[in-house]
């Protein structure tokens, strides 16, 4: 793989339908804001300012098309007709919760919509991408046929590209993609060592809030992708960790190159992960950082985000840098640690930046919630399709569609409204104009 390979961040575009039903069990901020209202435009003009943000800083930035919702093709398979405003009329008058749940706007955490492997990690040489089943919870589970038709569209050479379908959506090969997984490695376009992190074995029987992903499921994706189990790791993650609201491993520990930033609490067996780790980095030392539990407990952690921060390396840098939410620095236990972290001679992370997506983390996701992470070569990237990648001209047309078609204000109230479903799809459409998606990408377009 060229050295010159580099990692690109893929956000996905919050959609028309942002809501705050509380729809994700072990998800504090959801359930706590459950119910309030919610602002749509200003929840996608603030993801596609931290897109913007890392632009501006050097960084490639590519973005990610929302689903279709209300998810009318789904309700039709459960029995519901009528024209598309009847059969949203009739859903809510009927079964709330699968409205509720045909209404999320959730795709927009792109950090759950699979799990990359770069070329280099793979044995055919070939970048392999896994669609997440996200079977846990049912909103999530209707994202996974809309995922891989986007990640088809963005790599579309199966001479360079393997995209997979889901794995079949059973509690034993329940997956979460990306947000439990980590690479480390030397530099990006090196081979590196894979890190999957799993929070129950189909065999446990565990009580509190579910455990996500499964060692099962991450041993498939692993074995799917190529990997050199050489250089790939399985660890579990505390059940403590779960429990405080650490629904994912990218919630308590975050991974960028050789470093690896995480809570003292969030694995379940640190020193053997630590020591894994030593074991099979070849070619780079691992640097770990981490935050004491004395410092940041991990009801503060979940509550800040800290973790669920974004870790890059700015052009021309010798440390890298935190993209962290405003939370964190509004929290008077780790905006300390951060300033302490950054201001050590020689420090692995040295700099921080505050992005502000409030309108996401009120449910439950940070700044590296909404973003897949994907390594790409020069040939991959010419390879890829190219409106993808956020230039000005693309983040100045998705700003005017924003500005054009999102409500200010989604209440619960105004989620029956059959209007919702008209407003959405004719977005929608024009938005199928504005990225490289075609005019039967949605399911909408294809009826």
């Amino acid at each position: 793989m060229s050295g010159d390979a580099e990692e690109i961040n893929f956000d996905g575009l919050v959609g028309l339908t942002h809501n705050y039903a509380g729809l994700s069990e072990g998800n504090l901020a959801s359930a706590r804001n459950s119910g309030s209202v919610s602002r749509p435009r200003d929840a996608a003009l603030q993801g596609l300012a931290k897109m913007q943000r890392l632009r501006a800083l050097g960084l490639a930035q590519g973005v990610l098309p929302p689903h279709e919702r209300p998810n009318i093709s789904w309700l039709r398979s459960l029995g519901f007709s009528g024209s598309d405003g009847e059969v949203w009329s009739r859903v809510w008058e009927s079964e709330q919760f699968i409205a509720r749940a045909a209404a999320a706007a959730s795709a927009m955490w792109a950090a759950n919509a699979a799990t990359i492997s770069p070329s280099a990690d793979c044995a055919d040489g070939k970048l392999h991408a896994s669609v997440a089943n996200l079977q846990t919870m049912l909103h999530r589970q209707l994202e996974a046929e809309q995922t891989q038709r986007t990640l088809e569209r963005l790599l579309p050479d199966a001479a360079r590209f393997v995209v997979h379908e889901a794995l079949l959506p059973h509690d034993v090969l329940s997956d979460e993609g990306a947000a439990n997984h980590m690479r480390m490695t030397g530099s990006p376009g090196a081979s590196g060592v894979e890190i999957f992190i799993y929070g129950r074995r189909s065999t446990g029987d565990r009580k509190g809030f579910p455990a996500r992903q499964t060692e099962e499921a991450s041993q498939a994706v692993a074995r799917r992708h190529k990997l050199d189990p050489g250089r790939t790791v399985f660890a579990k993650q505390a059940s403590r960790a779960i429990d405080m609201g650490a629904f994912h491993n990218d919630v308590v520990a975050v991974a960028h190159e050789h470093v690896l930033f995480y809570h003292e609490e969030a694995f379940d067996d640190k020193d053997a992960l630590l020591a894994e780790i030593r074991a099979k980095a070849a070619g780079f030392e691992p640097v770990f950082v981490e935050i004491p539990a004395a410092q940041v407990s991990l009801q503060e952690a979940v509550s800040s985000y800290l973790f669920n921060s974004q870790i890059v390396r700015l052009p021309g840098a010798t440390s890298l840098t935190l993209i962290a939410p405003t939370e964190t620095r509004d929290n008077n236990k780790t905006a300390p640690v951060v300033a302490e972290m950054i201001a050590k001679p020689g420090a692995a992370i040295g700099k921080v930046e505050y992005v502000e997506v409030r309108e996401s983390m009120r449910n439950g996701g940070g700044p590296a919630c909404l973003r897949l992470r994907i390594v790409m070569t020069p040939a991959e990237r010419a390879a890829a399709a190219q409106g993808f990648f956020l230039d000005d001209a693309l983040a100045a047309k998705l700003e005017a569609w924003i500005k054009t078609h999102y409500r200010e204000e989604l209440a619960p109230a105004d989620l029956p409204d059959p209007s919702l479903v008209t407003e959405t799809q004719t977005a929608l459409d024009e938005l199928t104009r504005i990225l490289p998606l075609g005019g039967d990408f949605y399911p909408f377009q294809r009826t």
